[in-house]
């Protein structure tokens, strides 16, 4: 038997930004998130991740298994080496000892301490069904191998947090061995155990029943651990504070195996502004948007536009009943300020729009339309017409903000006049294919033709549109056209239906999207390209042509 946790050497102290003790923010994306379908983390990658999870504030960051892999033994031992945590503790995950073997003899074990970690996760077995069909052991030798490591791992000085795999589950089987396995965790030493919905399946009213009959009957201190599977891991996890618990396991964007783990970024914004519980250091939850889309360019996954809190959308309005509401007053269609967790409210356009708005839109833009009812519902007309024909401007902002411009202005934007355009596909006899486009133009009086050849024939365009230009306009070679999506619109027409072509352009600081619709493909992208240049160019700050 080990020694007893009353003689254990005192934990590593926390880092000096850290929030309070009284409750845990524990995220788990570079162990748990890891595992989902697409995500590929190489050790550069989860010490950036490590990083921005610590200026985000969390209080601990669970590295992942040292031991079981040579990528995470080696982030452990670059992560004390190369990171200054201001205000997380680096925790290290892994199993109890193996049935039948001391637990100063367990490889495993050992492993664990070498990684460094202050803090070190256990997973154990809570569900008698596991023990018996997985470990193939006795539930007394189970609670023998929790009550060992535990012990062990206290006694060299390690903080110890305990999973209970398949707890809820486990209880649902059997409730009093589940309880006993924490009670020995915590009489043990572990300052938290951790209640886990590994398999998903629990709802709201049964995390909170389960958890706070729990801690009633075993004293511990709890945290919980809730996957996606019902799409209720994020209620189930403030379900479970509502009950006692003070320990929250998270990933960044609900990252996990299958369909996700409870999202970082909604629980601790509920904390903080639903539940008033200061959650992170002040002035953190600001960041909560720019630490959400950092985590995802990271993973190589597009951030969810629809994402509570983080998302491009969640503060994002169309109808235009709302927008009339919002003009008086934006709190009564939003439930907070997006400013508080980093986000910004969006009005988007289109044949949903009513005067509200177009004037709300352009005062974003940098208009003030209350004084022009005329104005409004002409760009209200205009819209409803375009967006009849196929045209969508609220994925398209920068063509809708070249269309208000012309209505003020009471003309085009123009840095350009096309005279023509054509764009050749040649077969060739060896089955490859040249693409080539000719652009003739006017700009500043100069008649310009060139030439240029594409991967496509829109790529084509889109160089022979550059090389005529950037002599005049050496702002565009700043630019490039970043995504290119096509869609057939409705229509009995077949391949002579009508052509929807959205075009994001960037310049190194920023993005933007414009539209063309037309029976043909490559008219459609002309006609977005045209858009895309005209409004980088307004962007760059060139003024345009009279």
């Amino acid at each position: 038997m080990t020694d007893a946790p009353a003689a254990s050497p005192a934990p590593a102290p926390r880092p000096a930004g850290a929030v309070s003790d009284d409750f845990h923010v524990f995220d788990t994306t570079l162990r748990d998130g890891a595992q989902r379908e697409g995500i590929n983390l190489t050790v550069a990658d989860k010490l950036t991740i490590a990083r921005h999870l610590d200026d985000f504030g969390v209080g601990f960051i669970e590295g992942g298994w040292p031991g079981a892999n040579p990528r995470d033994t080696e982030f452990f031992q670059r992560a004390r080496e190369e990171i200054d945590f201001r205000h997380a503790q680096l925790v290290a995950f892994g199993a109890t000892r193996k049935a039948g073997v001391r637990v100063e003899d367990d490889p495993q074990v050992a492993a664990l301490l070498a990684s460094g970690a202050p803090i070190i996760t256990l997973v154990a077995k809570s569900h008698v069904g596991h023990v018996e069909l997985a470990l193939r052991t006795t539930p007394e030798e189970n609670l023998a191998m929790v009550r060992d490591t535990v012990a062990h791992l206290r006694a060299q000085g390690r903080r110890v947090f305990l999973d209970c795999e398949h707890f809820f589950d486990g209880y649902a089987l059997d409730a009093v061995y589940a309880k006993q396995v924490v009670r020995t965790a915590s009489e043990a030493g572990a300052d938290v155990v951790v209640l886990c919905d590994t398999n998903g399946g629990m709802l709201p009213a049964q995390i909170t029943a389960v958890v706070r009959t729990v801690l009633a009957d075993t004293g511990a201190r709890l945290g919980i651990h809730a996957q996606d599977d019902t799409g209720c891991a994020v209620a189930n996890t403030l379900a479970a504070v509502d009950a006692g618990a003070t320990h929250v396991q998270c990933t960044a964007n609900g990252y996990g195996e299958r369909v996700g783990n409870s999202n970082l970024f909604p629980v601790v914004a509920a904390l903080e502004l639903k539940y008033g519980r200061r959650v992170l250091p002040e002035g953190k939850l600001a960041e909560t948007t720019r630490i959400s889309h950092a985590i995802a360019e990271v993973v190589n996954l597009t951030p969810s536009t629809h994402q509570p809190y983080v998302g491009v959308s969640a503060f994002a309005h169309k109808a235009g009943l709302h927008a009339s509401a919002i003009k008086v007053d934006p709190d009564l269609y939003q439930h907070i300020d997006p400013a508080l967790v980093g986000n910004t409210m969006r009005m988007l356009v289109s044949d949903m729009a009513g005067r509200a708005s177009i004037e709300l839109k352009g005062k974003e833009l940098g208009f003030d339309l209350s004084g022009d009812r005329d104005l409004v519902g002409r760009v209200v007309a205009r819209v409803k017409e375009r967006e009849l024909a196929g045209y969508t401007y609220e994925a398209a902002d920068a063509s809708f903000e070249l269309l208000l411009r012309e209505e003020v202005r009471g003309k085009a934007l123009r840095y350009f006049e096309v005279e023509s355009w054509r764009a050749i596909v040649e077969d060739r006899p060896d089955g490859t294919h040249a693409n080539e486009a000719t652009v003739k133009l006017w700009a500043k009086g100069e008649r310009i033709v060139s030439t240029a050849e594409g991967n496509g024939p829109v790529n084509a365009l889109d160089r022979a549109l550059r090389v005529g230009l950037e002599r005049i306009y050496p702002q565009l070679a700043h630019m490039e056209l970043v995504d290119y999506k096509v869609r057939i619109l409705e229509g009995a027409l077949g391949t002579g239906s009508i052509t929807r072509v959205l075009v994001s352009t960037g310049d190194g600081r920023g993005e933007w999207s414009t539209v063309g619709v037309a029976e043909n493909v490559i008219a459609a992208s002309w006609q977005a390209l045209d858009d895309a240049y005209a409004y980088g160019l307004l962007r760059a700050g060139v003024e345009p042509q009279e």
